[in-house]
């Protein structure tokens, strides 16, 4: 019989039987800030149910099964044919069967559909964000196919649909459909135009065969693909089925899947074309024109699901400190540890409240919107996806050695952390393509400007800020080699200007503070203590 040594004392509850929507007071703000007031009561009582799910403890326990379970590669079935399979465990398929019926494909096709679908993916990549992968290269694929209008009309529907169907058959046959992306090759990386797949045209017009490689192949398991591929007339888009019409499976050989430091859930694969047929998506030579619009839509994804892991982290640390108890108080109550607190919520904040506001600029499709899109996206990307993983290895600090455990769900927060920095075009990527739209769309600039513009007179250090950032854009000596810095100097005004306008007075005191105004330091937790910083923490608690 085991002997009783010690009564368990000062630990806290797990997270969990909680509503991750509601209970994020700047993303429910966001969402009622920038949908129609007529479609509010019906969204938020979405994404509440969503969150309450994400909340649960049997959706968290699906998580972490997924996350412990990866996928496997089949090449070839007993008999010997050839099949190219990945197989998942249950809780994969359950995860993702709730992300597509919660409408995180159906963006393009409901009222206010990407401000709807920006906070649910936020919610949803709290759960586990390696499914929230297929669900954005199927969502993403919708603005890329509609260059080609018959495409887009047999395709739309499916990828846009709520209902999952995992089954491999044609496409004609399911109610709803996935899709991946396979752009970079072994020789080029993010530089797409060095690749050598080639597409050889076929009778039928508009059909093709492609031989060729890809490095990096999402969600290989997928019901089609959107690649690039070297036509007669040069780089160009095409759309590969998994399965042909007639059933049979189009040549899509997985060579192998990688061995990645974090989305262990969710397949990367590299793939080989061995006369494997496509469909044309554009003009022949204009491939990266019209991919480029999945490429925004995934960016912009990938500051969504780094405002969700931040978001995560946050909560885990705030929810611990208030609850833990040391050196005669809570944790949350101590005025150095309230500081890194305090200081890693608003960075949170400040993520969320402009990733809905990129969300919300897709929603509206005017002119204005679209050229501040096109800036205030990579800009975002860089900076957003940068902060993520200082911010997510502080948080996990917040629980001492018990972040350190694989039990608390913090290491998985941290393995994840870096990669949407990497995916879509890491940083430098990022800071070049805010280079090439200023020197060439200066509307986008002016959009920008606009926008930080309604927030001038607010805040001192935000007007100084918008100055200096126009001194710089004034100085075009050594622009490439500034890149890294003039993006996020784009981003942090982008993000002071809408915190100002828009968080509490405390919030965006403490972001102008640390972020704008030279008081804080380069590391969480050093922000001026005169600050409310107890209402700062309090903001972001989760409730439970």
């Amino acid at each position: 019989m085991a002997g009783s040594t010690h009564t368990v004392t000062n630990q806290p509850p797990p997270l969990s039987g909680y509503d991750v929507f509601t209970a994020d007071r700047a993303l429910t703000a966001a969402v009622e800030r920038h949908l129609d007031p007529a479609l509010f009561d019906e969204a938020r009582g979405e994404l509440a149910a969503l969150g309450r799910s994400a909340g649960s403890a049997q959706v968290q326990e699906w998580g972490a099964q997924a996350n412990e379970n990866p996928p496997r590669l089949r090449t070839h079935d007993r008999y010997g044919h050839r099949v190219d399979e990945v197989d998942f465990h249950p809780a994969w398929h359950r995860l993702l069967g709730k992300g597509v019926g919660a409408g995180l494909t159906a963006a393009w096709v409901r009222p206010g559909g990407h401000v709807r679908r920006a906070a649910a993916f936020l919610v949803w990549t709290q759960v586990e964000a390696g499914n929230l992968c297929p669900l954005s290269m199927t969502h993403a694929a919708v603005p890329a196919l509609r260059a080609e209008p018959a495409l887009a009309a047999e395709w739309e529907p499916r990828l846009t649909s709520m209902i999952y169907d995992r089954e491999l058959r044609p496409a004609r046959l399911k109610a709803g459909a996935l899709f991946g992306m396979g752009m970079t090759e072994k020789q080029g990386g993010s530089d797409v135009r060095a690749n050598t797949t080639a597409a050889r045209p076929l009778a039928e017009a508009g059909t093709y065969r492609l031989t060729g490689h890809k490095w990096f192949c999402s969600a290989p398991m997928s019901d089609g693909f959107l690649v690039l591929a070297q036509a007669p007339e040069g780089l160009t888009c095409f759309l590969v089925p998994r399965v042909l019409e007639d059933g049979t499976r189009n040549p899509f050989l997985l060579q192998r899947l990688k061995d990645k430091l974090g989305n262990r859930s969710n397949a990367s694969g590299e793939v080989e074309f061995d006369g494997t047929w496509a469909r044309r998506v554009g003009e022949e030579g204009r491939g990266v024109r019209t991919i480029i619009d999945m490429v925004a839509a995934t960016r912009l994804d990938c500051v969504l699901g780094s405002a969700g892991l931040m978001r995560q982290a946050v909560a885990q640390a705030v929810h611990h400190c208030s609850h833990r108890e040391a050196f005669g108080g809570r944790l949350v109550d101590k005025p150095l540890m309230r500081n890194v607190l305090a200081d890693l919520a608003v960075e949170s904040e400040a993520a969320t409240t402009l990733a809905l506001r990129l969300a919300a600029a897709c929603d509206d499709g005017g002119e204005q919107e679209r050229a501040l899109l096109r800036i205030a996206v990579p800009a975002a990307k860089y900076w957003v996806t940068k902060r993520c993983a200082p911010l997510v290895v502080e948080a996990a600090e917040c629980l001492g050695g018990n972040g350190y455990v694989e039990e608390s769900g913090l290491p998985r927060l941290v393995r994840e952390s870096p990669l949407n920095s990497v995916w879509e075009g890491a940083g430098n990527v990022q800071a070049l393509d805010v280079l090439r739209v200023l020197q060439r769309e200066p509307r986008a600039l002016d959009a920008f400007l606009r926008e930080v513009g309604t927030a001038r007179g607010a805040d001192h250090r935000l007007d100084k800020a918008i100055k200096d950032l126009l001194t710089e854009l004034a100085d075009l000596d050594g622009i490439e080699g500034r890149a890294r810095r003039l993006t996020e100097r784009l981003a942090l005004v982008l993000q002071g200007s809408l915190l100002v306008r828009f968080a509490p007075p405390e919030v965006a005191d403490a972001f102008c503070a640390g972020r704008l105004g030279g008081e804080g330091g380069a590391a969480f937790g050093t922000l001026p203590h005169t600050l409310d910083l107890a209402s700062v923490v309090e903001r972001a608690r989760p409730a439970s």
